[in-house]
């Protein structure tokens, strides 16, 4: 069963070497995301299982390598410490998505080594009711589960924002602040997904997949970090 969990935002920027001259920026986020991590290791679990929204689902092995070429930088990373071997099930040249990379730079800055760890992609347009079914399946996974969740909120809070400004964009916001800083499972899942699509909010389908896992496991949450430097809702979270 799911016994901790922690949210973190997914921009590549969160990577230091790809925000460049802008890295201190989310400074104040990457403290948090260790702040959260630390949350996870503390809860001994069995299992880490990563969690992040991409094109299509999928299922990546510990170790599976993921890159930030595309965004300029030649840096790689792995799903959690490298195994020294090819991840099992995967054919050569198996990349993570974009949201996983970033996980992976996040476990590696922390030194996970507190469980084994596993990644799974939820497809971006998934259903509610089907990121519910897949958390229920992830989070009884293994007898003590912990989940890294990543994922952002709207894209529309300012008029340079990457889908400019959309006045439902700050409401939505605060609405999935005050969900994931309560670990308020049912509003989560109760997240409307063509007002998340229409406001660029990445985050809707992980965090309906961590409601799905949580479901009945009564964890108490915080919010460690909340604030939209471009225009993104960014969010981090603790629950335990």
């Amino acid at each position: 069963m799911l016994v901790a969990a922690a949210v973190c935002p997914a921009p590549p920027l969160l990577v230091p070497e790809v925000a460049a001259g802008a890295a201190a920026e989310l400074g104040d986020a990457r403290t948090a995301c260790s702040d959260a991590l630390a949350v996870l290791a503390a809860s001994r679990p069995d299992l880490l299982v990563v969690v992040g929204s991409a094109a299509e689902g999928g299922a990546y092995d510990q170790g599976t390598p993921g890159s930030f070429a595309g965004f300029g930088v030649d840096l790689t990373v792995t799903l959690g410490p490298d195994l020294g071997e090819p991840p099992s099930g995967h054919a050569t040249g198996v990349t993570l998505p974009t949201s996983l990379a970033v996980a992976g730079w996040l476990l590696g800055q922390a030194r996970w080594a507190a469980a084994p760890v596993a990644g799974a992609a939820v497809a971006a347009d998934l259903a509610p009711s089907g990121c519910g079914l897949l958390g229920a399946d992830l989070g009884a996974s293994a007898e003590r589960v912990a989940m890294l969740v990543l994922g952002d909120g709207s894209a529309c809070r300012t008029l340079k924002a990457p889908g400019y400004l959309d006045e439902r964009a700050a409401a939505f916001d605060a609405a999935a602040a005050r969900a994931l800083g309560a670990a308020d499972v049912a509003a989560l899942a109760g997240i409307d997904a063509t007002v998340a699509a229409e406001l660029q909010a990445a985050g809707r389908a992980p965090w309906q997949v961590l409601a799905g896992a949580a479901e009945g496991a009564e964890l108490e949450g915080r919010l460690l970090y909340e604030d939209a430097p471009y225009g993104v809702g960014y969010f981090v979270a603790a629950w335990s």
